[in-house]
Protein backbone atom coordinates (compact mmCIF):
# COMPACT_ATOMS: atom_id res chain seq x y z
CA UNK A 1 0.00 0.00 0.00
CA UNK A 2 1.25 3.49 -1.01
CA UNK A 3 1.36 6.82 1.27
CA UNK A 4 -1.48 8.30 -0.61
CA UNK A 5 -3.64 4.81 0.04
CA UNK A 6 -2.68 4.75 3.51
CA UNK A 7 -3.27 8.52 4.06
CA UNK A 8 -6.88 8.22 1.72
CA UNK A 9 -7.92 5.12 4.24
CA UNK A 10 -7.12 7.23 7.47
CA UNK A 11 -9.55 9.67 6.25
CA UNK A 12 -12.25 7.04 6.35
CA UNK A 13 -11.72 6.23 9.68
CA UNK A 14 -12.31 10.73 10.53
CA UNK A 15 -14.83 11.41 7.67
CA UNK A 16 -17.53 12.45 9.75
CA UNK A 17 -15.43 14.73 12.22
CA UNK A 18 -12.99 16.05 9.93
CA UNK A 19 -14.17 17.63 6.49
CA UNK A 20 -12.57 16.54 3.53
CA UNK A 21 -10.33 19.88 2.96
CA UNK A 22 -9.15 20.32 6.35
CA UNK A 23 -7.95 16.90 5.81
CA UNK A 24 -6.07 17.75 2.88
CA UNK A 25 -4.26 20.27 4.51
CA UNK A 26 -3.33 17.42 7.07
CA UNK A 27 -2.42 14.82 4.15
CA UNK A 28 1.15 15.70 3.73
CA UNK A 29 2.16 15.53 7.30
CA UNK A 30 0.42 12.16 7.61
CA UNK A 31 2.31 11.12 5.00
CA UNK A 32 5.67 12.25 5.97
CA UNK A 33 4.91 10.96 9.97
CA UNK A 34 3.67 7.32 8.38
CA UNK A 35 7.40 7.33 6.71
CA UNK A 36 9.17 8.55 9.54
CA UNK A 37 7.96 6.16 12.05
CA UNK A 38 8.60 2.89 9.62
CA UNK A 39 11.70 4.75 8.69
CA UNK A 40 12.98 5.41 12.78
CA UNK A 41 10.83 2.23 13.90
CA UNK A 42 9.06 4.95 16.48
CA UNK A 43 5.58 4.64 17.67
CA UNK A 44 3.38 7.21 18.84
CA UNK A 45 0.86 7.48 21.99
CA UNK A 46 -1.83 9.62 21.95
CA UNK A 47 -3.50 10.50 25.01
CA UNK A 48 -8.10 10.45 24.63
CA UNK A 49 -7.43 14.31 24.81
CA UNK A 50 -5.44 14.62 21.28
CA UNK A 51 -7.30 15.99 18.08
CA UNK A 52 -8.51 13.23 15.76
CA UNK A 53 -6.29 13.47 12.75
CA UNK A 54 -3.74 12.28 15.53
CA UNK A 55 -5.68 10.07 17.62
CA UNK A 56 -7.30 8.18 14.67
CA UNK A 57 -4.96 9.46 11.96
CA UNK A 58 -0.98 8.50 12.84
CA UNK A 59 -1.14 7.41 16.50
CA UNK A 60 -0.38 3.51 17.32
CA UNK A 61 -1.58 3.41 21.04
CA UNK A 62 -4.21 5.58 21.74
CA UNK A 63 -5.95 5.59 25.61
CA UNK A 64 -6.19 7.45 28.90
CA UNK A 65 -3.22 7.81 31.20
CA UNK A 66 -3.41 4.21 32.78
CA UNK A 67 -3.80 2.95 29.63
CA UNK A 68 -0.68 4.54 27.74
CA UNK A 69 1.57 3.70 30.76
CA UNK A 70 0.42 0.00 30.50
CA UNK A 71 1.06 0.11 26.57
CA UNK A 72 4.20 1.37 26.82
CA UNK A 73 5.90 -0.82 28.77
CA UNK A 74 5.12 -3.72 25.84
CA UNK A 75 6.45 -1.14 23.15
CA UNK A 76 9.32 -2.74 20.89
CA UNK A 77 9.77 0.53 18.77
CA UNK A 78 13.37 2.51 19.34
CA UNK A 79 11.60 5.47 19.42
CA UNK A 80 8.61 6.51 21.57
CA UNK A 81 7.13 10.08 20.62
CA UNK A 82 4.22 11.15 22.78
CA UNK A 83 1.35 13.09 21.90
CA UNK A 84 0.05 14.56 25.11
CA UNK A 85 1.67 16.24 28.03
CA UNK A 86 5.21 16.56 29.68
CA UNK A 87 4.10 14.25 32.92
CA UNK A 88 3.04 10.97 30.06
CA UNK A 89 6.20 11.30 28.61
CA UNK A 90 8.29 11.20 31.30
CA UNK A 91 6.07 8.00 33.14
CA UNK A 92 7.03 6.36 29.30
CA UNK A 93 10.68 7.45 29.73
CA UNK A 94 10.89 6.10 33.25
CA UNK A 95 9.09 2.40 32.12
CA UNK A 96 11.19 2.42 28.74
CA UNK A 97 15.13 3.78 30.05
CA UNK A 98 16.58 2.49 27.31
CA UNK A 99 14.25 3.86 24.51
CA UNK A 100 14.42 7.46 22.71
CA UNK A 101 11.43 9.57 24.40
CA UNK A 102 10.47 12.31 22.28
CA UNK A 103 7.28 15.17 23.22
CA UNK A 104 6.43 17.19 20.19
CA UNK A 105 6.28 20.27 22.60
CA UNK A 106 8.04 21.17 25.46
CA UNK A 107 5.47 23.54 27.27
CA UNK A 108 2.57 20.87 26.85
CA UNK A 109 2.35 20.84 30.85
CA UNK A 110 -0.33 20.24 33.34
CA UNK A 111 -2.07 22.57 36.06
CA UNK A 112 -2.45 19.19 38.07
CA UNK A 113 1.79 18.87 37.72
CA UNK A 114 2.51 21.89 38.54
CA UNK A 115 0.66 22.32 41.39
CA UNK A 116 2.49 20.27 43.68
CA UNK A 117 6.31 19.42 44.68
CA UNK A 118 8.66 17.13 46.30
CA UNK A 119 8.75 19.42 49.13
CA UNK A 120 5.35 19.96 49.53
CA UNK A 121 4.69 15.97 49.98
CA UNK A 122 7.83 16.06 52.40
CA UNK A 123 6.11 18.99 54.50
CA UNK A 124 2.46 16.30 54.54
CA UNK A 125 4.63 13.63 55.63
CA UNK A 126 5.97 15.76 58.43
CA UNK A 127 2.21 16.50 59.39
CA UNK A 128 1.24 13.20 58.85
CA UNK A 129 3.40 10.69 59.65
CA UNK A 130 3.23 7.67 58.59
CA UNK A 131 0.65 7.92 55.75
CA UNK A 132 1.04 6.74 52.84
CA UNK A 133 1.28 9.30 49.67
CA UNK A 134 -0.94 8.39 47.03
CA UNK A 135 0.08 10.43 43.81
CA UNK A 136 -1.95 10.90 40.78
CA UNK A 137 0.09 9.96 37.14
CA UNK A 138 -0.84 13.72 36.31
CA UNK A 139 2.21 14.93 38.26
CA UNK A 140 6.05 15.10 37.63
CA UNK A 141 9.03 12.40 38.00
CA UNK A 142 10.28 14.09 41.01
CA UNK A 143 6.88 14.03 42.86
CA UNK A 144 6.31 10.19 41.70
CA UNK A 145 9.32 9.46 43.32
CA UNK A 146 8.35 11.24 46.74
CA UNK A 147 5.56 9.18 47.10
CA UNK A 148 4.48 5.74 47.63
CA UNK A 149 2.41 4.50 44.72
CA UNK A 150 0.56 6.36 42.02
CA UNK A 151 -3.41 6.46 40.78
CA UNK A 152 -5.07 7.43 37.51
CA UNK A 153 -8.58 8.84 37.59
CA UNK A 154 -9.66 5.13 36.49
CA UNK A 155 -7.95 3.24 39.02
CA UNK A 156 -7.76 5.76 42.21
CA UNK A 157 -10.12 3.69 44.40
CA UNK A 158 -8.56 0.11 43.41
CA UNK A 159 -5.22 1.97 44.70
CA UNK A 160 -6.25 3.10 47.87
CA UNK A 161 -8.35 0.39 49.13
CA UNK A 162 -5.04 -2.12 48.18
CA UNK A 163 -3.04 -0.20 51.05
CA UNK A 164 -5.31 -1.58 53.40
CA UNK A 165 -5.28 1.45 55.57
CA UNK A 166 -7.25 3.74 57.36
CA UNK A 167 -6.01 6.86 55.76
CA UNK A 168 -4.24 7.97 52.83
CA UNK A 169 -2.47 11.15 51.45
CA UNK A 170 -4.37 11.63 48.33
CA UNK A 171 -2.39 14.00 45.54
CA UNK A 172 -2.74 16.57 43.91
CA UNK A 173 -5.96 16.63 42.53
CA UNK A 174 -8.72 17.51 45.41
CA UNK A 175 -11.86 17.14 43.53
CA UNK A 176 -10.41 13.16 42.44
CA UNK A 177 -9.48 12.90 46.14
CA UNK A 178 -12.82 13.98 46.98
CA UNK A 179 -15.42 11.89 44.69
CA UNK A 180 -12.94 8.88 45.41
CA UNK A 181 -13.75 9.68 49.39
CA UNK A 182 -17.47 9.46 48.37
CA UNK A 183 -16.92 5.85 47.68
CA UNK A 184 -14.72 4.49 49.84
CA UNK A 185 -14.33 3.85 53.73
CA UNK A 186 -10.60 5.19 54.01
CA UNK A 187 -10.17 8.24 54.93
CA UNK A 188 -8.45 10.72 51.89
CA UNK A 189 -6.68 13.85 52.83
CA UNK A 190 -6.58 15.93 49.94
CA UNK A 191 -4.17 18.66 48.29
CA UNK A 192 -5.67 21.52 46.65
CA UNK A 193 -4.92 21.50 42.87
CA UNK A 194 -7.40 21.60 40.00
CA UNK A 195 -7.74 20.22 36.61
CA UNK A 196 -7.83 24.25 34.63
CA UNK A 197 -10.10 22.45 32.30
CA UNK A 198 -12.47 20.22 34.36
CA UNK A 199 -13.38 22.67 37.16
CA UNK A 200 -14.66 24.89 34.92
CA UNK A 201 -17.82 22.92 34.92
CA UNK A 202 -20.36 23.69 37.19
CA UNK A 203 -23.91 22.20 38.19
CA UNK A 204 -25.71 24.65 36.45
CA UNK A 205 -24.07 23.56 33.18
CA UNK A 206 -25.87 20.19 33.45
CA UNK A 207 -29.63 21.72 34.35
CA UNK A 208 -29.07 23.70 31.34
CA UNK A 209 -27.74 20.88 29.17
CA UNK A 210 -30.86 18.67 30.44
CA UNK A 211 -33.07 21.90 29.29
CA UNK A 212 -31.53 22.76 25.80
CA UNK A 213 -31.24 18.76 25.11
CA UNK A 214 -34.08 16.46 26.90
CA UNK A 215 -33.20 12.95 27.60
CA UNK A 216 -29.35 13.72 27.69
CA UNK A 217 -27.11 11.57 28.89
CA UNK A 218 -24.41 13.19 31.23
CA UNK A 219 -20.85 11.85 31.67
CA UNK A 220 -18.37 13.49 34.29
CA UNK A 221 -14.89 13.07 34.53
CA UNK A 222 -13.84 12.50 38.12
CA UNK A 223 -11.48 15.38 37.83
CA UNK A 224 -14.87 17.56 38.13
CA UNK A 225 -16.26 19.59 41.09
CA UNK A 226 -18.41 16.63 43.40
CA UNK A 227 -21.48 18.63 42.73
CA UNK A 228 -21.03 18.24 39.59
CA UNK A 229 -20.08 14.40 39.41
CA UNK A 230 -23.15 14.11 41.63
CA UNK A 231 -25.52 15.56 39.53
CA UNK A 232 -24.24 13.67 36.19
CA UNK A 233 -25.49 10.33 35.35
CA UNK A 234 -22.50 8.67 35.63
CA UNK A 235 -18.79 9.18 36.04
CA UNK A 236 -15.15 7.40 35.76
CA UNK A 237 -11.98 8.07 33.24
CA UNK A 238 -12.00 8.85 29.92
CA UNK A 239 -11.67 4.87 29.01
CA UNK A 240 -14.54 4.50 31.16
CA UNK A 241 -16.47 7.54 29.63
CA UNK A 242 -15.48 6.03 25.71
CA UNK A 243 -16.71 1.91 27.08
CA UNK A 244 -20.24 3.39 28.69
CA UNK A 245 -21.22 5.02 25.41
CA UNK A 246 -19.91 1.64 23.54
CA UNK A 247 -21.99 -0.77 25.87
CA UNK A 248 -25.03 1.44 26.28
CA UNK A 249 -25.15 3.67 23.46
CA UNK A 250 -27.35 6.22 24.95
CA UNK A 251 -29.10 8.41 21.87
CA UNK A 252 -27.47 11.79 23.10
CA UNK A 253 -24.71 12.17 25.51
CA UNK A 254 -22.27 14.90 26.71
CA UNK A 255 -18.90 14.12 28.07
CA UNK A 256 -17.90 16.56 30.99
CA UNK A 257 -13.98 16.49 30.11
CA UNK A 258 -12.34 17.88 27.53
CA UNK A 259 -13.68 19.00 23.94
CA UNK A 260 -11.66 16.38 22.01
CA UNK A 261 -12.89 13.60 23.53
CA UNK A 262 -16.03 13.82 22.40
CA UNK A 263 -14.89 13.47 18.24
CA UNK A 264 -12.64 10.64 19.09
CA UNK A 265 -15.18 8.62 20.61
CA UNK A 266 -17.68 9.69 18.16
CA UNK A 267 -15.63 8.13 15.02
CA UNK A 268 -16.64 4.69 16.52
CA UNK A 269 -20.61 5.60 17.36
CA UNK A 270 -22.34 7.17 14.40
CA UNK A 271 -25.76 6.59 16.04
CA UNK A 272 -25.07 8.33 19.23
CA UNK A 273 -26.06 11.95 19.07
CA UNK A 274 -23.13 13.96 20.98
CA UNK A 275 -23.34 17.68 22.63
CA UNK A 276 -20.09 18.81 22.94
CA UNK A 277 -19.75 22.05 25.71
CA UNK A 278 -16.12 22.80 24.83
CA UNK A 279 -13.36 23.04 27.09
CA UNK A 280 -10.17 22.92 25.74
CA UNK A 281 -6.99 21.78 26.99
CA UNK A 282 -4.53 24.33 25.78
CA UNK A 283 -1.46 21.83 26.36
CA UNK A 284 -2.50 19.51 24.86
CA UNK A 285 -3.42 21.47 21.79
CA UNK A 286 0.31 22.46 21.50
CA UNK A 287 0.65 18.90 20.24
CA UNK A 288 0.38 18.82 16.47
CA UNK A 289 0.79 17.10 12.94
CA UNK A 290 3.59 19.35 12.02
CA UNK A 291 5.37 18.87 15.53
CA UNK A 292 5.03 15.35 15.56
CA UNK A 293 6.61 15.30 11.80
CA UNK A 294 9.54 17.96 13.46
CA UNK A 295 9.96 15.36 16.52
CA UNK A 296 10.48 12.70 14.28
CA UNK A 297 12.69 14.67 11.58
CA UNK A 298 14.94 15.93 13.92
CA UNK A 299 15.09 13.80 17.37
CA UNK A 300 13.02 16.82 19.35
CA UNK A 301 12.53 16.99 22.15
CA UNK A 302 13.87 13.97 23.85
CA UNK A 303 12.86 13.48 27.63
CA UNK A 304 15.13 12.61 29.60
CA UNK A 305 14.58 11.48 33.72
CA UNK A 306 17.23 12.09 36.43
CA UNK A 307 18.56 8.87 37.01
CA UNK A 308 18.49 9.44 40.54
CA UNK A 309 14.71 10.42 41.11
CA UNK A 310 13.57 7.84 38.09
CA UNK A 311 14.60 4.53 39.89
CA UNK A 312 11.67 5.51 42.76
CA UNK A 313 9.21 6.96 40.12
CA UNK A 314 9.55 4.20 37.92
CA UNK A 315 8.60 1.86 41.63
CA UNK A 316 5.59 4.45 42.05
CA UNK A 317 4.56 3.50 38.66
CA UNK A 318 4.92 -0.42 38.53
CA UNK A 319 3.05 -0.82 42.17
CA UNK A 320 0.13 1.49 40.10
CA UNK A 321 0.56 -1.20 37.69
CA UNK A 322 0.76 -4.16 39.96
CA UNK A 323 -2.81 -3.84 41.69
Amino acid sequence: MNEQISAASLYDRVSRVIPKAEWMGFQDDVEAILDLKRKRNAVILAHNYQTPEIFHGVADIVGDSLALARKAMEVEADVIVLAGVHFMAETAKLLNPDKTVLIPDMAAGCSLADSITPEDIALLRKAYPGVPVVTYVNTSAAVKAASDICCTSGNARQVVESLGVPRVLMLPDEYLAKNVARETDVELIAWRGHCEVHELFTADDIRELRESHPGVTVLAHPECPPDVVEAADFSGSTAVMSDYVGRVRPTRVVLLTECSMSDNVAVHHPDVEFIRPCNLCPHMKRITLGNIRTALEENRHEVTVDPAIAAAARRAVERMLDV
